[in-house]
């Protein structure tokens, strides 16, 4: 971890978090919550006044708050400088009423087995805490069939499924007819292969059933025991108790990806081995599983933020499968943290950090901004030592796979074209587009006449180029006929001539009479 602080962190020595209240004297909460942290701020001066701290309460089983993860983080969050974190014990959530609980700020709390969690709403009730994940939300993670609900109405992909209640105030929804390579559930087929999820997310036995031409039986998914996380059965026939998600199954390249989110606009995201491959689980040399790091696609990213925000989980970890060119999300695991990143704990820190002081500091009169940081440089060692990383190429390409526009530029001061021009209001802008077949035949009339008397006078005084018109008949005669939107003829009024080009048309222009003041047309 590193030494310097940011912005907005203590610079003071140890972090400050601490487990409940010591004291059994009967001095309000708040008093001995303020004389806790005295204790751990020995470098306090104690003649100034106290600060006023943001206190953080974590209330969660003891099993999760001791845990590596946990503990990482909150020692990065404590370096806030503001911020205080207390850690409730869990004999006082288990054992106390809600209201001799410590005094939060801020709360978070999440649900785990053995956890009281009709307790810690009532608490929140109580206290009205700011709460980093929704504690109402978690009832319902722990249904899938809730899950499954509230990610179909939020749009997100999920593999095609059913669920088969077998409650008898529901007899409609209890609906199973078993083949030997298929189950029709309320109506729904599925072939094998196919899963068997329980409703309850506590419990993980969940089935894979193989078609006979697979040599049938089932892989049993549970809870990581050791090196193991599945068993091959050869059982074909699905469970006849108990109430269950069949789905389609979703043929993945052999991994499941673990998304992990710290508010809506963070994902970390990992692969394993999925555990329906052959049950064992791969871990290195400190026999801790092996994960791989993954790229989240930006359509995937969106996913993350949905999901986040669906179930009011600023902390909450999902499961996706990467199948057919899509991506499946198949459970919601609610509060949940990345084991063995550095980088992750980290980010989670400063993340919860800056939501906290952003929705309580101004609350408090906390002087406190949203802090700013040098570029994060991209150093990385090399065969040839430490090196500038190249993250990436940026190209703005277009394509060349076009036919060119054929233009063709001449002058025109024949009084026919500014009969032409006039006829067609071309005066009000000084400009006079024709694309309609009957002004595009009076152009080529026009063009006709003047190369007839051009051809019966050569020194009568048109001032058009000979060649220059014969190339524009040529243009409007091609195809025989005037049709579509492939030919067009644009005048350009210009008062007081052409601009001069260059000298030798300079040296043309001066022989002739009046050329340099005389209005002409530009004809495109």
């Amino acid at each position: 971890m590193s030494e310097t602080n940011s912005p907005g962190e203590s610079r003071r020595g140890a972090p400050r978090f601490f487990v409940g209240y010591e004291d059994d004297e009967s001095e309000a909460l708040d008093d001995s919550m303020r004389t806790d942290m005295e204790l751990y701020e020995d470098d306090e001066d104690t003649d100034s006044p106290a600060e006023r701290q943001i206190v953080v309460g974590i209330c969660c089983m003891m099993k999760k708050s001791k845990s590596k993860p946990m503990t990482q983080i909150l020692e990065r969050l404590c370096r806030f400088e503001y911020i205080t974190v207390v850690i409730f014990p869990e004999d006082v959530i288990l054992n106390e009423p809600v209201d001799k609980w410590p005094l939060c700020d801020c709360l978070i709390s999440f649900h785990s087995k053995g956890f009281p969690l009709d307790k810690a709403v009532s608490y929140a009730t109580l206290r009205n805490p700011l709460l980093i994940n929704d504690l109402n939300m978690q009832y319902y993670i722990q249904d899938r069939r809730e899950v499954y609900r509230i990610l179909q109405e939020e749009g997100i992909d999920l593999p095609r499924y059913a669920v088969l209640n077998r409650d008898p105030d529901k007899p409609d929804e209890c609906n199973l007819v078993e083949g030997e390579d298929h189950v029709e559930v309320n109506g729904e087929i599925f072939q094998k292969p196919f899963v068997e999820k329980p409703v309850c997310a506590e419990d993980h036995n969940v089935y894979i059933y193989y078609p006979t031409s697979a040599g049938g039986g089932s892989q049993r998914l549970f809870r990581k025991i050791g090196s193991r996380s599945s068993v091959y059965s050869p059982e074909s026939s699905v469970r006849k108790t108990g109430s269950y998600i069949y789905e389609e199954f979703m043929p993945t390249d052999g991994t499941d990806v673990k998304v992990y989110t710290v508010g809506p606009d963070y994902a970390h995201a990992e692969a394993r081995k999925s555990p329906a491959l052959d049950g064992k689980v791969e871990r290195d040399s400190e026999g801790k599983e092996v994960r791989y790091p993954v790229m989240l696609s930006a359509m995937e990213k969106l996913v993350a933020r949905k999901v986040c925000l669906a179930f009011k989980q600023t902390v909450c970890g999902f499961d996706l499968l990467r199948a057919n060119g899509h991506s499946y999300v198949c459970d919601v695991n609610g509060f949940s943290f990345v084991k063995n990143s550095m980088k992750y704990y980290d980010d989670c820190a400063k993340i919860l950090g800056n939501i906290v002081m952003r929705e309580l500091a101004p609350q408090f009169q906390i002087p406190w901004s949203i802090p700013t940081e040098a570029e994060d440089i991209p150093i990385v060692p090399t065969t040839s030592g430490t090196m500038m990383e190249l993250r990436c190429v940026i190209a703005v390409i277009r394509h060349g796979d076009r036919t060119p526009k054929q233009k063709m530029k001449m002058e025109v001061r024949n009084p026919m074209f500014f009969d032409l021009f006039e006829k067609y209001g071309g005066y009000k802008t000084g400009k006079l587009k024709l694309k309609k077949p009957k002004q595009l035949q009076e152009v080529l009339d026009i063009t006709r006449q003047l190369l007839a008397e051009l051809g019966q006078h050569n020194d009568c005084e048109i001032e058009e180029k000979k060649s220059k018109l014969e190339q524009l008949k040529t243009v409007l005669e091609m195809y025989g006929h005037f049709s579509g939107i492939n030919r067009k003829v644009q005048l350009t009024y210009l008062p007081h001539g052409q601009p001069k080009t260059s000298s030798e048309e300079e040296e043309i222009r001066g022989k002739k009479k009046n050329c340099e003041c005389s209005p002409v047309f530009q004809c495109l």
